[in-house]
């Protein structure tokens, strides 16, 4: 099966989220399934070029029709740690992809437009004839409205499009000048409700509810975010659209990549270990505490690792490290914000507990760093507000580091409670709370820290039933092709 991955980020190439992560992931997880998989991406200026290997020019005169006229583009081709990847460079005034970062720009809906347009006029051009595209989020949204009314009068009708949306906040709402400037013009017929037509904005497209409408397929990241976005108010307005096409919508939960975290053989940690020798994972615990200036002594690790914006549960992560340091644990977070009103009160608290020498905030993002808190810490917390699918839960399990998650999304799909949870007891991987105010993460964080001071034995029959769980692309790869399978049988 021949299948181009279209989006906006690749790890470790171009990532800001998850998204990277997931079309790294699944693309080698495809292409080890023996497919024809290539990957295309706008070329940034601030992409990780020491991470492309192979990089040369491969397409001098690529002509994208826009507005009126036309956009001179060059392809560039390179390997991006074994998967093959196409960058779109467009030679314009607009300036589409040299600004210095990938995202937060007032025209974005203008420049993801055109990049769709000039993948689509690419595969065209070289006699590309994908079995299957399959594009990621809002900023792909219009390609499968594109192809099935453009590119399949040109050669392009046997491709069928797949779309995953990874978080429903972001729609990709915008104006009638991107179907003058696409091409796709028609301005009533796609301004119909049926179509692109935002559900409460009359005046407005939706780059995502297009995607829907347009795609032979639809998935988002987790069974549970499936349903909440379907059924209840995690969908953003599209609730309706996605009971519409409920036939073709279904959840994939994410994979993590087990060769870049796995403690059995992870390269960043001092020691190894896995499920049948924890002893590396305590000499990761003494080397952490090491390097964070933390005592030593009898007490247990709770940390956060991740993105401190309001859809991480700012409150709870603040509530999580008082309750801690109350109840005899030490607290690390290692996290920034791209909002400045919460870095501020970060740095704030940060100060107030810089002499406390049970607890460390760093406060950026440290890859490195990041590996040594998951192997060292002994419970790690989620608690999000939404969490479409979530991977440091996942992270943690693997690295026998317990889970408190709040039972959202794709954190409900894989931490059940070991206390309430209907699953079998070796099923059972961590602590689960539902509310979002303060005496839920409390319950659960107390049940968590009172099992390892009260019954060691029994927490490590936690950590291991974790280290057990299989989180590896290996599941979400079958699915994908089962998906494939299904639309490409479609007449």
């Amino acid at each position: 099966m021949y299948i181009v991955q279209i989006a906006s980020e690749c790890a470790p190439v171009a990532k800001v989220g998850g998204l990277g992560d997931v079309v790294y992931g699944l693309s080698r997880e495809l292409q080890k399934r023996m497919h024809w998989v290539e990957v295309i991406l706008p070329k940034y200026d601030c992409m990780r070029y020491d991470q492309i290997w192979g990089l040369e020019k491969i397409y001098h005169d690529l002509w994208v029709p826009w507005y009126g006229g036309s956009i001179h583009c060059a392809v560039w081709q390179g390997h991006v740690h074994g998967v093959r990847c196409f960058f779109i460079e467009p030679h314009s005034q607009d300036n589409f992809f040299n600004r210095g970062d990938y995202y937060g720009y007032p025209d974005e809906a203008m420049r993801f437009a055109f990049f769709s347009k000039a993948a689509l006029e690419f595969l065209l051009k070289t006699n590309r004839r994908p079995d299957i595209i399959h594009c990621h989020d809002w900023q792909t949204g219009i390609v499968p409205v594109l192809l099935f009314e453009i590119y399949k009068f040109h050669g392009m009708q046997n491709s069928r499009v797949c779309y995953t949306i990874h978080n429903f906040k972001h729609q990709g709402i915008c104006g009638e000048d991107i179907l003058r400037a696409t091409g796709l013009g028609r301005r009533d017929y796609f301004f119909h409700y049926d179509r692109m037509r935002d559900n409460f904005n009359p005046g407005a497209l939706n780059l995502v509810k297009a995607g829907i409408v347009f795609s032979n397929a639809v998935t988002t990241v987790s069974p549970q975010y499936a349903w909440e976005v379907r059924l209840g108010d995690q969908g953003f307005g599209l609730g309706h659209t996605l009971n519409i096409h409920q036939q073709k919508f279904s959840g994939v939960l994410n994979g993590i990549d087990t060769d870049a975290w796995n403690p059995e053989v992870d390269r960043l940690l001092p020691a190894h270990y896995g499920p049948s020798n924890l002893d590396g994972k305590y000499r990761n615990k003494e080397v952490l505490r090491d390097r964070l200036m933390l005592r030593a002594g009898f007490k247990p690790i709770v940390s956060f690792v991740g993105r401190l914006d309001p859809q991480k549960g700012i409150h709870l992560i603040r509530h999580a490290l008082h309750f801690s340091l109350a109840h005899g644990a030490q607290f690390v977070l290692l996290g920034s914000s791209p909002d400045p009103g919460i870095g501020h009160a970060f740095r704030q608290l940060k100060r107030q507990v810089n002499d406390n020498p049970d607890c460390h905030l760093e406060l950026r993002y440290d890859e490195e760093l990041s590996h040594l808190i998951y192997a060292g810490s002994d419970m790690l917390i989620v608690p999000s507000l939404f969490e479409p699918c979530g991977l440091t839960q996942m992270i943690a399990l693997k690295y026998g580091t317990v889970p408190i998650v709040r039972g959202v999304g794709g954190l409900a799909n894989t931490v059940f409670d070991r206390d309430h949870s209907d699953k079998p007891l070796d099923e059972r991987n961590g602590y689960v709370f539902h509310q979002t105010d303060e005496p839920a993460i409390e319950s659960a964080l107390s049940r968590a820290i009172g099992l390892w001071n009260s019954s060691p034995e029994l927490f490590r029959e936690l950590m291991l039933n974790g280290m057990r769980c299989d989180f590896s692309w290996n599941l979400p790869g079958q699915r994908y092709l089962e998906i494939y399978d299904g639309i490409l049988s479609q007449p």
